[in-house]
């Protein structure tokens, strides 16, 4: 595959319990703030599940770890992979982030992993500016591999996140 321009920058955890998920990680890992963005929808035009569209609502949680963004997902409703994650394998880590630089380029690796085997489970586009695919990695050690592209914007309101953790 081909793994675009940098090491992974998220890493993420499914729970149906933000506030424990949070003080757990705070306490492990030492994060220090959490950003909530709750009830988030999905809509059925813009993202797909499995090859279908896709209607759901997730909250999200974000901090960092230096560098690392740590976000927290909480299916709320709807099909789509993380209640689904949750239903069959209980809380935990879901997937390693990806960064692609461009719209392009996020295409151009996913049709890469997908020649190479790979199983395109959910995609979508997000409000402001987030282009997302999550690629089956099992083998690899981790449910998901997310590849994403982030908007400037969306990169400013990272960095604002960031700075809350000083």
């Amino acid at each position: 595959m081909n793994l675009l321009v940098r090491s992974p920058t998220q890493i993420a955890w499914v729970t149906p319990d933000l506030d424990s998920t949070e003080t757990a990680l705070t306490g492990l890992l030492g994060a220090r703030k959490w950003i909530r963005i709750p009830d988030v929808h999905f809509a059925p035009d813009t993202c797909s599940y499995q090859g279908k569209p896709a209607d759901f609502v997730a909250s999200i949680s974000l901090s960092y770890l230096g560098d690392m963004q740590l976000e927290l997902i909480s299916p709320v409703r709807g099909e789509n992979i993380y209640s689904d994650f949750l239903r069959d394998r209980g809380p935990g880590l879901h997937h390693i982030c990806m960064e692609a630089d461009s719209p392009e380029r996020l295409e151009a690796t996913l049709a890469d992993a997908v020649g190479h085997g790979a199983v395109v489970v959910q995609r979508g586009v997000m409000p402001g500016g987030i282009q997302f695919a999550y690629v089956s990695a099992p083998l690899a050690g981790v449910p998901y591999v997310e590849i994403a592209y982030f908007s400037p914007e969306i990169k400013a309101f990272y960095d604002y996140v960031k700075q809350e953790q000083r």
